[in-house]
């Protein structure tokens, strides 16, 4: 199959390597770019004690930036949605991690499973801009103590014609993977794909969450497949399945 994968450029050639090895053709279309924030995340380790949460692998990202100023915080419990996101959090050399197969409400659950990890201390949430609300919802809903420091943000890409031509006239796509809602937004948001409906008549959207299918146009809806749990390894089941 021909999959379009609207991830950013680091976790997207990933994902692009990991259909490449399922026998997909993959191509890759960023529409969002990280800044990362690293003076703010080595402020925030510093003004805090106890566990960090984070619920997007960029966030390990940006602290990965801070070189030998972060080692005297590894040892802290860190809470993470995704085995991606703790296996980043690992290799960067983080011993003590609890991972979430769900997304921000299940990790917030988790959270509350161990209270003597926060010691006594707000938990630290690195986090991005934007992101979806689940996680500090949670967190307020279990009456956890936290603080959130962004320390990274999603800027948008806006790819030319000619790009989105290729990817989708010259050849017709099969699917399209759409991992969060800001950028479900962005891609059908872009004049393109507007005034191209034919193009992806028998395209489907594979959305990793119920909250990305609702930024998928109505007349898309039949077309759209929503994993049962938001992950990749569900997410890409779907091309299994086909």
């Amino acid at each position: 199959m021909r999959v379009v994968v609207t991830r950013p450029q680091h976790s997207g050639e990933r994902t692009v390597r990991r259909l490449a090895q399922m026998g997909h053709e993959a191509l890759l279309l960023p529409l969002a770019e990280p800044v990362h924030h690293v003076a703010e995340a080595g402020r925030a380790l510093l003004n805090t004690r106890g566990a960090i949460a984070v619920t997007s692998a960029e966030a390990i990202r940006t602290l990965a930036s801070l070189g030998a100023d972060l080692a005297p915080h590894l040892g802290r419990r860190l809470f993470a949605v995704g085995k991606v996101t703790a296996k980043e959090a690992a290799d960067l050399g983080f011993s003590n991690i609890a991972m979430s197969e769900g997304g921000g409400a299940e990790l917030a659950t988790l959270i509350s499973g161990h209270p003597a990890s926060l010691g006594g201390n707000p938990l630290l949430y690195l986090a991005g801009s934007p992101r979806a609300p689940g996680f500090e919802a949670g967190l307020t809903e279990l009456q956890l103590p936290f603080v959130t420091v962004e320390c990274y943000r999603m800027h948008g890409i806006t790819p030319e014609n000619a790009v989105l031509r290729r990817l989708f006239t010259d050849a017709r796509a099969d699917a399209v993977l759409l991992y969060s809602h800001q950028t479900a937004q962005r891609f059908f948001g872009l004049p393109f794909v507007r005034e191209n409906p034919e193009a992806f008549a028998e395209t489907r959207f594979l959305c990793l969450s119920e909250a990305i299918a609702e930024a998928v146009p109505a007349r898309m809806h039949s077309q759209t497949d929503i994993a049962d749990m938001p992950n990749e390894d569900r997410l890409l089941s779907f091309l299994i399945q086909a």
